[in-house]
């Protein structure tokens, strides 16, 4: 088999593909981004492993060979799904991968942001703590989970994982399904208005689609509480960077916590890149998702969906 890894540094260079290896020639791209690229690279390849690289008729019409095509991601919105099943090419995602590190992000930039943690770090390495009569410093509020209530949307496998970890913090936890189809008992489901209303703490773990797209806008920020804190670690245009910048600025919610932004990385366009003010704003690099453990699972699913396609198996395939 000839097999093609055109993103090799999505899943970084200190987590080898090596494994990869065990089915056959395997020729590895740092990065590949343009469709020119992806076309010659691909050419002769029998699976493609893939995270960002757009592979739709444009790229794949040529690439006769390609039966198999394996994100290194859970998300698959750079497939053309429907081109790709016309060509019998499989395509199979990576699930389940990283929902602990992503929970565990949540709450690091929600405990950051509470406790006003830059703050007072900043502080002390300042010489400002040593210069002063008293052993404590308080100067900005903080506040505790416990007793709070946690919104979530997007009751998948990371937003029940951040609904048992909001709990053991003593939060009342509520959720909103955006389909209205959410199967989960174990929480009280919400209209989005109650959601918004309520939330001391609101996180967003739902894929985007049209009905999430800009999900939080304007209209939804006024409607949060002056001391709630917005986070982010689903897709970026689920929330309005420019209605966020503003509702930040106004002091229409106390703080926002963000994974992902509306356009990556970050450009200088966005206001959101104009905040300084890490007790205000913290904005990640895209890595909620990237602890070593989890880039390591996610290399090894993507040669266990590989193993199951050579023995005939359907595994994680998201195409009909």
């Amino acid at each position: 088999m000839k097999i093609v890894i055109l993103e090799r540094n999505s899943v970084g260079t200190d987590v080898s593909v090596d494994c990869i290896r065990d089915f056959g020639e395997v020729t590895v791209y740092r990065n590949t981004v343009t469709v020119e690229e992806v076309k010659e690279r691909i050419q002769d390849a029998d699976i493609v492993i893939a995270n960002k690289s757009p592979l739709n008729r444009e790229t794949l019409e040529d690439a006769k060979n390609v039966k198999l095509i394996c994100e290194f991601a859970t998300g698959f919105d750079n497939c053309d799904l429907a081109y790709c099943s016309s060509r019998g090419i499989k395509v199979t995602n990576v699930r389940d991968y990283c929902t602990g590190m992503v929970a565990q992000h949540t709450f690091a930039m929600a405990l950051a942001l509470s406790e006003k943690l830059m703050h007072y770090d900043t502080y002390v390495k300042s010489g400002e703590y040593s210069s002063q009569d008293r052993f404590s410093n308080f100067d900005i509020p903080f506040y505790e989970l416990e007793g709070k209530t946690w919104g979530i949307v997007g009751m998948g496998h990371i937003g029940r994982k951040v609904a048992s970890i909001a709990k053991g913090f003593g939060c009342h936890v509520m959720f909103h399904s955006v389909t209205g189809k959410s199967s989960c008992k174990d929480y009280p489901q919400v209209d989005k208005d109650t959601l918004l209303a309520e939330s001391d703490y609101l996180s967003l773990h739902c894929p985007l689609s049209e009905l999430t797209k800009n999900f939080i806008d304007a209209d939804a920020l006024k409607k949060m509480k002056k001391t709630a804190v917005l986070i982010n670690v689903a897709r970026g245009k689920v929330v309005d960077n420019t209605a966020l910048y503003e509702a930040l600025m106004q002091g229409q919610i106390a703080a926002a916590g963000l994974d992902v932004v509306e356009e990556e990385p970050l450009k200088s366009s966005n206001p959101l890149s104009q905040i300084k003010d890490s007790t205000k704003l913290i904005i990640t690099p895209h890595l909620a998702w990237a602890s070593v453990e989890a880039r390591q699972r996610c290399v090894w699913e993507a040669h266990e969906n590989i193993a199951a396609f050579l023995r005939g198996e359907d595994r994680n395939v998201v195409n009909p």
